[in-house]
């Protein structure tokens, strides 16, 4: 399991406004170039979200779908590749005038369930930390003004 967390100097709610924008996720998800609400409401369980991954020279399109929503506490999605599909869980949880986001990932089925171990762990993690830091930025970018006035 790779679990990572964050404190990110903005309110709840600022936090959620960017996980609830489907656009948003190829701003902050490592690898993600594009994103775009494909099916339903984003995010209510059910509806989905449309990315490119970027590796190197090549481009990879997959899905991903909503399957839990309790807004501005909690987001389960579920990542669909040909290599499988991966758990990916958000927690927002106020703290203080901050928020501290909890991201939980790990693998369900097909080959990346399969080869799981701890490096692949390691290398998770690492893509969370990133992807949490750049949560964060456009969180606080969005509150700034909010905050100044505070």
């Amino acid at each position: 399991m790779a679990q990572w967390n964050r404190l990110i100097e903005a309110p709840p709610d600022a936090v959620w406004a960017v996980l609830s924008d489907g656009e948003a996720y190829s701003r902050f998800v490592v690898g993600t170039h594009d994103s775009w609400e494909q099916e339903g409401q984003w995010p209510t369980p059910g509806s989905e979200l449309g990315y490119t991954l970027r590796i190197g020279p090549w481009l990879y399109h997959g899905r991903t779908i909503s399957r839990l929503c309790e807004p501005v506490r909690r987001l389960e999605l579920e990542a669909r590749t040909d290599l499988g599909t991966a758990r990916i869980a958000f927690r927002v949880e106020p703290w203080g005038d901050d928020t501290l986001v909890i991201v939980d990932e790990h693998p369900l089925s097909g080959p990346m369930a399969r080869w799981h171990n701890s490096f692949l762990d390691a290398l998770t993690r690492w893509r969370n930390r990133q992807m949490l830091v750049r949560l964060g930025e456009l969180a606080e970018s969005a509150g700034e003004p909010d905050r100044e006035r505070a």
